[in-house]
């Protein structure tokens, strides 16, 4: 069996499109809602929201991408790939603000702590892929 039609990369990879599509769809059209949980008011400044609104959009169609290739066998390496990416930049990039800034909202640490592991586990899994591809 190749890796692209391997039942673990096919979870990774659902586990990992359905995250981020159900994040980035909330930011996008409930950012208010989503950002309260973590202590952030938006407020009605429509450039902040308008800011705000744009990562959830490109959250949502990487994640979008991701669950391709669950479906699309020939697509399966390049969502590995993405889904590698954008969950290791999201962990990362929040590590590196808390060295800069400062610690932040528990529920944030959290989500980097989320970030980080499926950004490994997607980077597991694409050294896999290309070891058996």
């Amino acid at each position: 069996m190749t890796m692209k039609n391997s039942k673990l990369l096919k979870l990774v990879l659902l586990v990992s499109g359905l995250i981020a599509i159900g994040i980035g769809a909330v930011i996008l059209f409930m950012p208010a809602t989503f950002y309260a949980t973590y202590g952030i008011e938006l407020g009605s400044d429509a450039s902040l929201v308008n800011e705000i609104k744009a990562p959830g959009g490109g959250l949502l169609a990487m994640g979008l991408l991701m669950l391709a290739g669950v479906f699309i066998g020939d697509f399966a390496f390049a969502s590995t790939v993405i889904a590698s990416a954008v969950y290791s930049s999201y962990g990362l990039s929040r590590l590196l603000s808390m060295a800069i800034d400062g610690m932040p909202d528990g529920g944030l640490v959290a989500a980097a702590a989320f970030e980080l592991a499926i950004g490994a586990v997607s980077l597991l899994a694409l050294l896999r892929y290309r070891k058996t591809g």
